[in-house]
């Protein structure tokens, strides 16, 4: 990998970016089909040389673009070319050809209604406290619904998509038909209990954001850094860190990165935010 150093990626702040790695988890990354076979084309001579192989079978690639039909990119390992994805999983996470995370978090959704399932006959157990059910969903539900919601941009649809499923699971803990025509507030109120998904989801946001800023690595990088090109036509896809700024209350992306130095005054933001309930 030492070997690609010197090769394109895409630039980010002035820095070429041209692979991810996790353990044997790798990502190449080009701007153009012609620098991403190169790239291709040095790994697989350094694992000939080492006596590896690359299994054409277990690698993909895809074309991340606004456009409603993805460009062809036809890139080949020893003559034999690779499936073009829309979608693929790293590390426990859905990556999409959109750039988008609408598709992470309805995974994500779908799978803690499955949990849900499985664990049915305790939570819905009225024999249980509630509070008891409520410390076994925060346990055994929530850590999966939540799964890499550090780097989820989250529009007011997806919110109200959470929030919905928030009070799907609810529901059903307190064993609520559909024909009781209660309210979400009655329903929180028999719970004890007020929304909190969304929130949590923008304290970890936050607490995640403190400590890549403070570490000022790779990823301190691509959260601040621009990447070079033209801005596509039409309305820009929104960002977590618009979000984040206006839900800690500056309003100002370039404020809140002047308070993330400050740890003391960070966790007091994230505090007063996340009681505020915005």
């Amino acid at each position: 990998m030492r070997n690609l150093e010197n090769h394109p990626g895409i630039k980010v702040g002035g820095q070429s970016i041209n692979n991810l790695r996790y353990a044997d988890d790798t990502l190449l990354i080009a701007e153009n089909k012609e620098d991403l076979q190169k790239l291709l084309n040095i790994v697989e001579e350094e694992n000939r040389k080492k006596g590896l192989e690359q299994n054409s079978k277990k690698t993909e690639v895809m074309v991340i673009s606004r456009k409603q039909e993805s460009p062809k990119c036809d890139i080949f390992i020893n003559k034999v070319k690779l499936k073009q994805t829309e979608k693929f999983k790293y590390l426990g996470t859905i990556i999409s050809n959109d750039g988008k995370t609408n598709r992470e978090i309805s995974a994500r959704t779908a799978q803690a209604k499955i949990n849900f399932q499985k664990m049915k006959t305790i939570l819905t157990n009225k024999q249980i406290s509630i509070d008891r059910r409520k410390r076994a969903f925060q346990c055994y539900i929530e850590p999966v619904l939540m799964y890499g919601c550090e780097a989820w941009t989250i529009s007011k649809q997806i919110q109200n998509k959470l929030e919905a499923t928030e009070m799907w699971l609810l529901r059903r803990m307190l064993r609520i038909p559909w024909t009781a025509k209660k309210t979400n507030e009655r329903v929180l109120n028999e719970a004890n209990k007020r929304r909190s998904l969304v929130r949590t989801i923008r304290k970890r946001q936050a607490t995640f954001l403190g400590h890549v800023m403070r570490r000022g690595k790779l990823e301190h990088l691509v959260t601040t850094g621009k990447f070079e090109g033209k801005k596509s036509r039409g309305r820009q896809m929104e960002k977590t860190m618009d979000r984040l700024a206006t839900w800690l209350g500056p309003g100002k992306v370039s404020d809140i990165l002047a308070a993330v130095k400050d740890r003391d005054l960070w966790r007091d933001m994230i505090a007063n935010a996340y009681k505020q309930g915005t």
